[in-house]
């Protein structure tokens, strides 16, 4: 019998480019509360939850750092957020579509979301490139704010999703930045870090995850390699 996988996936410059859509709804977001040009210097976003870059912005501009703030500036933030996709010129990145659609189709595999997304906001970016379907269920920015305490969140979706119980060892984490590559370390998974967006090759591998590829458009080697 085949071994079971749960494979978590980050979304941003992992599955997709957005061409920054989260960015500049989160810009608009910080102009009407803030005003002035909406300036996130400062502000780390890649591979970050959308809660703390929240945090990071009211800290910025001396706002209170309460729950009713936090969650007041996100729902602006997902409210503005569909109106900023169809501006951008976006993608799926390459090899992710064929790689979703051939991993679905085996029974061995689980597929799920660990991203520091709101749940509003993944299906908002998945929904609008057509790859929400691949994901019942996932681990979010809702749950927790610090993205290390994600992973045995989405584990545990996971049992509940599949009625299996995945161990440590059985989990793959996918991402472009070295907090995706912490965030599986922290529990335990397998690392599988892309250079696919805005952390350098050499970047990550600083942070040595288990694999590191330049991008996943290569799907047979991909699979090969990670035994997929």
């Amino acid at each position: 019998m085949e071994e079971r996988r749960l494979i978590l996936w980050d979304i941003d410059m992992t599955l997709v480019n957005t061409g920054a859509a989260g960015q500049h709804a989160l810009i608009r977001a910080t102009i009407e509360w803030f005003g002035g040009e909406g300036d996130l210097s400062g502000v780390e976003i890649a591979g970050r939850t959308d809660t703390s870059i929240a945090r990071q912005i009211l800290e910025k501009y001396g706002k209170q750092l309460t729950p009713e703030n936090v969650d007041s500036f996100l729902d602006r933030y997902v409210a503005l957020l569909p109106e900023e996709l169809p501006k951008r010129n976006g993608r799926v990145l390459p090899g992710v579509r064929e790689l979703l659609e051939d991993l679905a189709r085996q029974r061995n595999k689980t597929l799920g979301l660990l991203t520091g997304n709101l749940e509003r906001g993944a299906r908002l970016k998945l929904g609008y490139y057509d790859l929400w379907h691949f994901f019942p269920f996932g681990a979010f920015a809702d749950d927790h704010h610090d993205r290390n305490a994600l992973g045995p969140c989405a584990v545990d979706r996971a049992a509940t999703h599949a009625g299996f119980q995945f161990h440590p060892e059985q989990v793959d984490v996918v991402g472009d930045t070295g907090h995706d590559i912490n965030c599986g370390k922290a529990f335990g998974a397998r690392t599988i870090a892309v250079a696919t967006g805005s952390w350098s090759r050499e970047r990550l591998a600083e942070c040595e995850p288990d694999f590191l590829f330049e991008d996943l458009a290569n799907v047979d080697e991909v699979k090969r390699k990670l035994g997929w």
